[in-house]
């Protein structure tokens, strides 16, 4: 008989909260967050070498403290009509899903994913680039559309499939796609859009433009090849992108240390190929904006692509289809130590005079009645529960510029 005392045995990663455990986030390489050393990381020049950001891409980079102030050198010191604006643009966000959420949950639409408690991901990002400059989402960056602009109906029928959607229903809900707001279609294939990003980003280098891609993707997609093609290229050609990654702590009902493995965080993955890493507090719009303008700044400068790793917590399911409950323990979102996004904005608003409590309450209303009044124009187009609009035929067109034969016989065999 073999013995296998001297054999390694398989390492599975475990998470520390399960259904019924106390919430428990010591495993996450958290800082002090309530030591004033927590917003001393230095703020080095854009045109840094990559390897000296080390620091802080094992740190956290954070700009707000939990009780509402912004202190630090990563300060960005936006004025308080682009925060206000900021705030706004996640409250925008937060209306849309809550909205959006409902209409599946009454049959109206398919699916729908919320990114409740990472408006500030998408909101700061879009507020920190060009206009210009391309952004390739994941599925949980609808404020990146909100944020530039994009007409709230419009949103609405993609997510409908009805005969208002521009996409005319050949992309899933939720896979929006907005060439006029530079916003990369997004792709159900997790990871695919890292490589486009990157390429779009070396077209802009080869052209001469000042151009910059802006890519998202979740911590769980870092295990897939398409992330480290993008780093591969991103390094070799000196890239001007950003790559994004949102760790919010689980992959479906995957925990991140399943995609991390042994790796002390996923911002210092950037390093091994050369490349600036930063690991900020995601729930921190200002942290997120100065991080943006920082590596952008940095990819226009020639000085290549930025890694930054978004720490924040996905607060509610993966999906209408996903059962959080049944994963991970109950109480976790409401222990999460970062807090909300939006309230924390708020929070310092009204630290400093520009907001109160009576605004915040006027403004939710307001945009709750502007999202329904946008809905209720979409639905007029058609949902779920009603006749869409859509003509079967067009799933054949706008797809190949030459229909090919056997898509053709297809047709002709349904009758359309």
């Amino acid at each position: 008989m073999t013995s296998r005392k001297n054999t390694s045995n398989l390492h599975v990663p475990e998470p520390l909260n399960r259904p019924g455990t106390t919430p428990d986030f010591s495993d996450l390489h958290m800082p002090d967050l309530v030591s004033d050393k927590t917003h001393t990381l230095p703020r080095p020049d854009p045109m840094v070498d990559a390897y000296e950001t080390e620091n802080l891409a094992s740190g956290l980079v954070r700009v707000l403290t939990l009780d509402g102030r912004a202190k630090g050198p990563w300060n960005p010191k936006l004025s308080a009509d682009t925060m206000r604006l900021g705030l706004r643009n996640m409250m925008l966000t937060r209306s849309v899903d809550k909205r959006m959420f409902t209409v599946q949950r009454q049959g109206k639409a398919s699916f729908y994913m919320k990114s409740l408690g990472e408006e500030a991901i998408a909101v700061a990002a879009a507020m920190a680039l060009k206009d210009t400059d391309m952004v390739f989402p994941s599925y949980r960056q609808q404020g990146l559309l909100l944020s530039r602009g994009y007409p709230l109906r419009d949103l609405m029928c993609q997510v409908l499939s009805n005969a208002g959607d521009k996409l005319e229903g050949k992309a899933i809900p939720i896979c929006y796609s907005s060439r006029e707001k530079a916003f990369y279609s997004i792709g159900a294939s997790l990871g695919t859009q890292m490589s486009h990003a990157v390429g779009w980003a070396m077209a802009c280098a080869y052209k001469g433009t000042d151009g910059v891609s802006c890519s998202f993707t979740g911590e769980g997609a870092t295990a897939e090849g398409d992330f480290h093609y993008a780093l591969t290229f991103s390094s070799t050609y000196r890239a001007p992108a950003i790559i994004n990654i949102v760790n919010n702590q689980w992959a479906i009902s995957s925990f991140q240390g399943i995609a991390a493995g042994q790796s002390k965080t996923f911002a210092f993955r950037g390093l091994g190929f050369g490349l600036a890493s930063l690991r900020i507090d995601g729930n921190d719009f200002l942290a997120v904006y100065a991080a943006i303008s920082w590596a952008a700044k940095r990819a226009r400068a020639g000085g290549g692509a930025t890694v930054i790793e978004h720490f924040t917590y996905r607060k509610e399911g993966h999906s209408t289809s996903d059962d959080p409950s049944k994963y991970r323990a109950k109480e976790e979102p409401d222990a999460w130590p970062l807090g909300d996004p939006v309230d924390r904005l708020k929070q310092y608003l009204i630290l400093i005079g520009e907001w109160d409590e009576k605004r915040h309450e006027a403004q939710e209303q307001e945009l709750d009645a502007f999202v329904l009044k946008a809905y209720k124009e979409a639905e007029s187009f058609g949902t779920l529960t009603t006749e869409t609009g859509i003509n079967p035929r067009s799933m054949f067109e706008k797809v190949y510029e030459d229909m090919p034969s056997h898509l053709r016989r297809q047709r002709q065999e349904l009758g359309i």
